[in-house]
C-alpha cells in the first residue's frame, strides 16, 4: 500500500485523556476533530460522504466495516466528508462484485486516516457516559503528550459554523428544466439524495451557495424552498436565519431538513442546544403525532431544538416526536405553509417510512 500499512500501531487519544491503541488503516497521519457514533449496521459509503459529518470523527459500530467494498454512485457528495474513522474490524477484502475498489484504498485517496482493532464497544458506551468530545487520531506518532498539546488547540463543535466550508461555491442545477415546479435550495451541506428526491417528484431544482443574499434567488420565481442539512453548530449562522425570516414573511412553501429544522426553529425564536452525544444511525423510532402513526428513521446530528420554548411558542407546533428520548423531530408553523423535520426522510440506504414528507412539500407548492 503506498501511503500506510495496516499493520502499524496507531493510536486514538480523547478530550478528556483517555487513550487507545489499534491498527492503523486509510491514510498513514494525524486527524482530529469531535468523536461521535454511528449505529447503522450498513451504508458506511454513505455516512463517510455526508456533509453532516465534516469536521467530525466517526466510530462505526458494526463490527466489519468495507466487507461490501466501494461504488462510486453510492455517495452522498463530491468527496468523503468525515475527519477520520475508527472501527473494530476495517476489512480490506470485500465481496461485493460491483464494488470499484476497496475501503483500503478508498481511504488512501480521500486521504482519510483512520484506526481499527479497537473495542469500539467499550470506546461507545464511555462517549454514552461522558458525551461527545473532540479526538485525536495518530498512525505516525504515538507520543501521547505531544498528541495532547495538538488536541489542546482543536476548537470545539459548540459555537463552531462548518456549513458555509461545505456549501457549493456555485449555482447548479438538478432535475428537469421544464419541469412546473421549481425548487429553490440553500445548499448548507445538502445531500444528493435529497436532491434526487425532489428531482423524482417533478421538480426543477436551483440549488445556491449558503450565503447566497435571498433577492438573487428570485429571478428562479421558486415554488418552494428546502433549507438543508449540515454541519457544525446552527446557532452563530445569523446569515441563514435572516435568510429564513425572509422566505417566511415571503409565504412561500418552505422545507428543512435537521439543520433546516434548526435553522426554522432559531428564526422562530427558539433556541438550539447541544445534544449530550447526539443521534446517529438507522432505527430511531419517532413518532408523527398528527397522524399516531411511528416511522423508523435515519438521524445524523448532534444539536436539538429546545423542547421547552417550542411548547411556550403560539407560532410553533410538534409534528413529530423521538420515543426514545422524546426530543423535537418535527414541527411546522401555524398558519403558515412551513415545516422541518429532524431525521433524515430521504435516508439512502435506510428505512423508507418517512418519504412521505417530500410529497406533502410537492403538494404544498401545487
Amino acid at each position: 500500500m503506498s501511503e500506510s500499512s495496516t499493520s502499524s500501531t496507531a493510536v486514538l487519544l480523547l478530550e478528556d485523556g483517555n487513550v487507545f491503541y489499534g491498527k492503523a488503516f486509510g491514510k498513514t497521519g494525524t486527524t482530529t476533530g469531535e468523536i461521535c457514533f454511528n449505529t447503522g449496521m450498513t451504508g458506511y459509503q454513505e455516512v463517510f460522504t455526508d456533509p453532516s459529518y465534516f469536521g467530525q470523527v466517526i466510530i462505526m459500530n458494526a463490527a466489519h466495516i468495507g466487507n461490501y467494498g466501494v461504488k462510486a454512485s453510492d455517495v452522498e457528495s463530491s468527496s468523503v466528508k468525515i475527519r477520520g474513522l475508527i472501527g473494530r474490524n476495517l476489512e480490506e477484502k470485500y465481496s461485493r462484485f460491483q464494488a470499484d475498489s476497496s475501503l483500503q484504498q478508498y481511504l488512501e485517496a480521500q486521504q482519510v486516516v483512520a484506526i481499527h482493532e479497537v473495542d469500539t464497544r467499550a470506546l461507545v458506551a464511555h462517549i454514552r457516559t461522558c458525551g461527545a468530545m473532540n479526538c485525536i487520531i495518530s498512525s505516525e506518532t504515538l507520543d501521547i503528550e505531544a498528541l495532547k498539546k495538538q488536541l489542546a488547540g482543536v476548537p470545539s463543535m459548540d459555537g463552531l459554523e462548518l456549513a458555509s466550508e461545505v456549501s457549493t461555491k456555485e449555482v447548479y442545477e438538478v432535475g428537469n428544466p421544464h419541469a412546473p415546479i421549481r425548487v429553490a435550495v440553500y445548499d448548507f451541506g445538502v445531500k444528493k439524495h435529497i436532491l434526487t428526491s425532489l428531482a423524482e417528484r417533478g421538480a426543477h431544482i436551483r440549488v445556491y451557495p449558503a450565503k447566497t443574499p435571498l433577492k438573487d434567488t428570485e429571478d428562479f420565481k421558486p415554488h418552494g424552498y428546502f433549507i438543508s442539512n449540515g454541519p457544525g453548530d446552527p446557532a452563530p449562522m445569523d446569515y441563514a436565519i435572516e435568510t429564513v425570516k425572509g422566505i417566511l414573511k415571503k409565504g412561500i412553501p418552505m422545507f428543512g431538513i435537521c439543520l433546516g429544522h434548526q435553522l426554522l426553529a432559531l428564526a422562530n425564536d427558539i433556541p438550539t442546544f447541544k445534544m449530550h452525544h447526539g443521534h446517529r444511525g438507522l432505527n430511531h423510532p419517532v413518532k408523527n403525532i398528527i397522524t399516531g402513526r411511528s416511522e423508523i428513521t435515519t438521524q445524523n446530528h448532534g444539536f436539538g431544538i429546545d423542547p421547552e420554548a417550542v411548547k411556550k411558542s403560539g407560532k410553533v407546533e410538534i409534528t413529530h416526536v423521538n420515543l426514545n428520548d422524546d426530543s423535537i423531530e418535527g414541527i411546522r408553523l401555524k398558519g403558515k405553509k412551513a415545516f422541518s423535520v429532524q431525521y433524515h426522510p430521504e435516508s439512502t440506504p435506510g428505512p423508507h417510512d418517512s418519504r412521505y414528507l417530500f410529497d406533502e412539500f410537492i403538494g404544498m407548492m401545487k
